[in-house]
């Protein structure tokens, strides 16, 4: 949600209030559009990174707010989890000098806050759900001590009126009920962000939507939740059902789910922002005192509070960003479908993949969504989560075609021209975009390692399932401090 919000009490006149502000914020923001009201220059990117916290053993340490208080940086933040925190990496332009320092950063910020983990005992993970975690690990009492996570929790189960039911199909499958929504505490993510121009804004959008599948394929680090082996990327459906506000009977008339890849392509971001209005209720109905039509009466740049809070409530795999940063208003796409990890070199490798390749297909000249229907991107989604590198895709010129040969014959290369559009250095480009064809040319992700690793560890001993997760979650970390990328680790121990 992007905020933090006080404890209250929710009435039927606040939920009124809010509905009619955030369609004035609504009104305001198609004004800002047809005004020309954003100044756009050279594109900006900024990175979240959610991650786990681990004990000696490799469970879940449930310590984030002493470890946030050790690291004492404001870039560190708590997560829904008390065994979770996210680091806020500064924006900056793409292409710039500091894209080339980013990497560094990254990992000087993580080699700091393990540091300090380690003093409280604990280890920080890049990882998409932690495996270690067992049931009894999700519970109200595991969620951080923030107002908002409660009231959060609070409002999902009063528009649900029942507990969660999670059933998830595998090698292994897994039904359980939740009374809350802490199982979506197990999913931790990168969150990638780039500033685009309202004209270009849906050209962008359409494009990481039909981009989706094809970054899960070669990302993804997900394959254990609770002890069972999943999809390769359970963190997708997982997401989605921990967040669903929709009993069964809402399911049956066709509700929208919260957590939401869309129906549709767009031509503006007008048109993710009154979907928004118009098919969802809110769930942390709080008003601000700003009044946004008076503000940009008198030439000012609203906040947009409300509607920028009703948006931070709807999970959409790519998300529409409205922010005022230094007085200037600017709208981003926030990429939202990659698991944490293995490695930082990892995550920048993934972030170089999609700035390149989602610049090239929003600038086609027949672009990919024209010629590819919404349904096929979102089931190349669901696909590329349950199978990862063994997934079949579709795409358009090239029909159904195995993910890796996809990335290698169609995509690498775009994001090779792509990056060379944003004016990154070729160096640096060949270095990250190698990471991805390693991953390609070895099956290697994550989850293949995580799963491969596993069954060596259970067919050479007779531990027990949990322990034999612990061992790998231990042996993850190792690898993961080395900075090696993930398509080089050796299988097993």
């Amino acid at each position: 949600m992007g905020r933090d919000v006080a404890s209250a009490t929710i009435s039927g006149e606040d939920r009124r209030r809010y509905r009619d502000k955030v369609r004035r914020c609504l009104d305001v923001l198609a004004r800002m559009l047809g005004e020309s009201q954003f100044e756009f220059e050279r594109p900006h990117i900024g990175l979240e990174i959610e991650l786990n916290l681990i004990d000696a053993l490799g469970d879940p340490l449930m310590r984030n707010a002493d470890v946030l208080k050790a690291i004492a940086d404001p870039a560190w933040a708590t997560e829904l989890g008390q065994f979770n925190l996210e680091i806020n990496i500064p924006p900056r332009e793409l292409g710039g000098a500091g894209t080339g320092a980013l990497e560094a950063e990254v990992g000087d910020h993580m080699n700091h806050a393990d540091r300090r983990a380690r003093e409280l005992d604990g280890r920080l993970l890049m990882i998409g759900i932690l495996p270690t975690l067992r049931r009894t690990d999700i519970g109200e009492e595991t969620i951080s001590s923030n107002a908002r996570y409660k009231m959060l929790n609070d409002q999902i189960f009063a528009a649900r009126g029942e507990e969660l039911h999670i059933a998830i199909d595998g090698p292994e499958p897994l039904r359980m009920h939740a009374d809350c929504i802490t199982p979506e505490a197990a999913c931790t993510s990168v969150q990638f962000h780039l500033q685009v121009s309202p004209d270009q804004f849906g050209a962008y959008w359409n494009a990481a939507q039909a981009l989706a599948g094809p970054q899960v394929a070669m990302a993804c680090n997900s394959p254990f939740l609770f002890g069972h082996r999943l999809w390769h990327e359970t963190r997708i459906t997982l997401f989605e059902q921990a967040t669903d506000t929709r009993p069964d009977e809402l399911k049956a008339q066709g509700v929208r789910p919260r957590v939401w890849f869309g129906e549709r392509w767009v031509t503006s971001v007008f048109d993710l922002f009154e979907e928004n209005s118009r098919y969802f209720p809110a769930l942390l109905p709080l008003c601000d005192e700003e009044d946004p039509e008076a503000v940009l009466d008198k030439g000012g740049i609203p906040e947009l509070g409300e509607l920028s809070l009703h948006n931070g409530t709807i999970y959409r795999w790519n998300r529409p960003i409205y922010a005022v940063v230094k007085g200037r208003p600017h709208l981003r796409v926030e990429n939202r479908v990659l698991p944490a990890g293995p490695t930082v070199v990892d995550v920048v490798a993934n972030g170089a993949f999609y700035y390149g390749v989602v610049r090239m297909l929003a600038e086609e000249e027949r672009p990919v969504w024209s010629r590819m229907s919404f349904a096929s991107a979102e089931e190349n989604l669901h696909r590329a989560a349950r199978s990862g590198m063994d997934a079949t895709l579709y795409w358009p010129g090239l029909g159904e075609v195995p993910a890796p040969e996809l990335i290698l014959r169609t995509l690498l290369p775009l994001a090779h021209e792509g990056l060379d559009r944003w004016g990154v250095d070729p160096g640096r480009r060949d270095r990250l975009l190698g990471i991805i064809e390693g991953r390609c040319l070895t099956g290697r992700t994550g989850s293949a390692w995580q799963i491969e690793t596993v069954r060596s560890i259970e067919e050479s001993s007779s531990v027990t399932r949990h322990e034999a997760l612990r061992l790998m979650t231990r042996a993850y970390a190792d690898h993961m401090a080395t900075g090696a990328p993930v398509h080089t680790w050796a299988y097993g121990l």
